[in-house]
């Protein structure tokens, strides 16, 4: 069986064909600029020729239309008929509380993550486009898929979820955690149990996302307990762009003193915050690094911030564990995971120094020596085969 696996934004669409028999990545691309001048595919050939087309993408129909042609390329295409497609795979970021995992597109699933696209407004929207241009160039004969990233955090308990709100917004529009990246918390806890040699149901593990946008999640037994994100991606530690969580007066307080909107205010939390904001350099932390090395106090500041905050954060969720077994990260910055790891050194971790500072760029393994009493790895994530494989697991059970 062959799955293609979908993770559609509003102006882009990446795209991974992934053969199911061996688990391997047939071809792989994104589609950029949708809807924009100068939109263009680029994709990877089987043999790992890298290939740019520019071409016109003025709604994800005509870009699905780029993905179909790439794919039965005579010359670069991983297939000769779009027949070998078995089944399609969509990311969606907010299944709210209604589905806690992941299902068979119907109508009435398209309904539920219409209905759930005030939740996030900046994706739900895009992934519908994704799935009903998927259903105009592949027919509709082709089953498909969405996995949650909202889905895996479903079965946190109540006191984890619910905010210190009067009740009624709750019941009214639904405000709680709901929490993100639940795809890769998902995967690297499961790695990271196999890794272990135990059942993941005999686990306590605490898994952290690591990227432009971050999040950490607490998991016993498999299952989640609480995660960092909350009703949005705002919420958590901070990161490339965003603030994460902070003090509600501090919105009202500079939204009064720059008399700005609530969505002006919500901008400046989104995208002009969290590395960029305080380092003023870059929200890429390769930038602030080599600002930092050069002696910027800011980009300083910034990382000290950063990984404060992470470590505080993993503490938290050990408490909440009461103790833990393993921790995942996945991340390409050395000096992050030394110092994160040297800040819960009091909880029994310690970390392999040297092989820690050779660890970069696809390199996995473990970071702590045998003697720490908690075992931390260094995991790369793979949402697009968690995907692939809950698409094949429910349309091989039609």
């Amino acid at each position: 069986m062959k799955v293609l696996v979908i993770n559609a934004g509003s102006s882009s669409l990446k795209y991974q064909l992934i053969d199911m028999d061996s688990e391997k990545v047939l071809a792989k691309g994104n589609c950029e600029r949708i809807g924009q001048e100068g939109a263009f595919i680029g994709f990877k050939a089987p043999d790992g020729t890298k290939i740019e087309r520019k071409t016109e993408m003025v709604n994800h129909t005509q870009a699905f239309e780029a993905v179909k042609d790439a794919l039965l390329d005579p010359q670069y295409g991983a297939i000769k008929d779009l027949s070998e497609v078995s089944a399609i795979g969509h990311r969606v970021v907010q299944g709210g509380s209604y589905f806690n995992k992941s299902v068979l597109v119907t109508d009435d699933v398209i309904k539920k993550i219409e209905e759930l696209a005030p939740l996030a407004p900046l994706h739900n929207p895009a992934h519908i486009q994704g799935i009903n241009a998927c259903t105009k160039v592949f027919g509709k004969d082709v089953p498909q898929v969405v996995v949650f990233d909202t889905a895996f955090h479903q079965t946190m308990p109540e006191k984890a979820y619910m905010y210190g709100l009067p009740y009624e917004y709750y019941e009214k529009y639904k405000v709680s955690r709901y929490g993100f990246h639940g795809t890769s918390h998902r995967y690297v806890s499961q790695k990271m149990a196999e890794l272990m040699g135990r059942n993941i149901e005999d686990t306590k593990i605490i898994t952290c996302h690591i990227g432009n946008g971050s999040s950490i999640t607490a998991i016993k037994g498999g299952k989640v307990i609480d995660t960092s994100m909350g009703l949005t991606p705002l919420g958590g530690f901070m990161m490339g762009t965003r603030s994460g969580s902070l003090d509600p007066s501090v919105i009202t307080f500079i939204a009064e003193k720059e008399n700005i909107s609530a969505e002006e205010m919500l901008k400046i939390l989104n995208k002009e915050s969290g590395l960029l904001g305080v380092s003023g350099i870059s929200s890429d932390d390769r930038d602030v690094c080599a600002a930092e090395e050069h002696g910027n106090h800011r980009a300083h500041l910034a990382h000290e911030m950063l990984y404060y905050q992470i470590a505080k954060t993993i503490g938290s969720y050990y408490v909440a564990l009461g103790g833990g077994g393993g921790a995942g990260i996945g991340e390409n910055q050395p000096q992050l995971r030394e110092t994160v790891c040297d800040y819960i050194s009091c909880l029994g971790v310690e970390m392999d120094k040297e092989f820690n500072k050779k660890a970069k760029c696809g390199v996995t393994g473990t970071l702590s020596t045998p003697n720490s009493k908690i075992r931390v790895e260094l995991i790369a994530t793979n949402e697009e085969l968690v995907i692939a494989r809950d698409t094949k697991e429910i349309v091989e059970a039609l």
